[in-house]
């Protein structure tokens, strides 16, 4: 049997997308077959042409199997399309879209979707506001880019779960520290921008959760820096060795844990394939609280 090649498509190279990468290359090291990884710089458009390129190569092969996490909502429809037509395996990481179960229908390859629970992410994330803040309070909600389904899902299941009393203001960035960190400290020439109206900062991904902190961390004002230094700070990913860890030493109160999605996906497409039977059309994976919800209400009933 051939060794089997794999193209893996990541919106970025921040921390968690690199520890998807290095998971995706490991696990494909396991079954013996090889991986290549572009990232798309945060650019929707550039993903699709790297993808396309790669896949209408005159130089090389077409992979065998193309995993891809989309940058929008709709995504990667038509690449998608193309990928089936050609009988290239297909897989969708960390989105939940409309078009999988239509391409099973024609394409012989698997077609599928690994995918964190977008939505159950929010409300680990919304429980834990509650938590902190059990008499209500004021969240600066530090959203994912406006066009990503994902921040939208998670968004939503805060939405659903937080106090009626726990208000959210909100703030978009790119799932990047660097751009969080700008986001943030252009927010904070505001001269609303105090930190009296706000009791948590909360954040859709670990790496915004340590811009917007160096953002605070510069603010010239001592009273105000200290005043927002002290307010607990939340994220996602939780990996072990950056958002657990930071949990750990004391930089964030919390954040959500949810497995990268590049090994589940390797480990489904490489059965699927040696087996000849079509994976579930979508896996989602569990999201839990970093510490414990129990940890965060004893903390909450210390904050003033």
């Amino acid at each position: 049997m051939k060794r089997l090649r794999f193209l893996v498509s990541l919106p970025n190279d921040n921390r968690y997308q690199r520890e998807q990468a290095k998971a995706a290359k490991e696990t494909a090291e396991r079954f013996g077959a090889d991986v290549d990884v572009v990232y798309a710089e945060n650019d929707a458009v550039k993903q699709s042409q790297q993808i396309l390129e790669i896949m209408q190569s005159k130089e090389q092969p077409a992979p065998d199997a193309i995993l891809a996490e989309p940058l929008t909502a709709t995504g990667l429809v038509r690449i998608a399309e193309a990928a089936a037509s050609a009988n290239i395996a297909w897989g969708v990481l960390n989105s939940e879209v409309d078009y999988i179960e239509k391409l099973r229908l024609r394409s012989k390859s698997p077609i599928f979707s690994v995918t964190r629970d977008h939505t159950e992410i929010g409300r680990v994330q919304g429980k834990q506001f509650n938590a902190l803040l059990p008499k209500g309070g004021a969240v600066l909600y530090i959203q994912g880019p406006v066009n990503s389904a994902a921040a939208a899902q998670r968004t939503t299941g805060v939405e659903s779960i937080k106090l009626a009393s726990i208000e959210l203001k909100t703030l978009r960035s790119q799932w990047t520290e660097a751009n969080a960190h700008s986001v943030v400290a252009n927010w904070l020439k505001l001269s609303t921008a105090t930190a009296e109206r706000i009791g948590v900062i909360g954040c859709q991904y670990d790496g915004i959760a340590m811009g917007a902190r160096r953002a605070f961390e510069e603010v010239l004002d001592s009273t105000q820096r200290d005043r927002w230094l002290k307010l607990p700070f939340t994220g996602v990913d939780g990996l072990p060795q950056e958002g657990q860890a930071w949990v750990t030493q004391g930089i964030l109160a919390a954040t959500v844990v949810s497995t990268t999605t590049t090994e589940v996906a390797i480990e489904l497409l490489v059965n699927a394939m040696q087996t000849g039977k079509q994976p579930p059309a979508c896996t989602l994976l569990e999201a839990t609280s970093f510490p414990p919800l129990n940890v965060l209400e004893k903390m909450g009933k210390t904050l003033k």
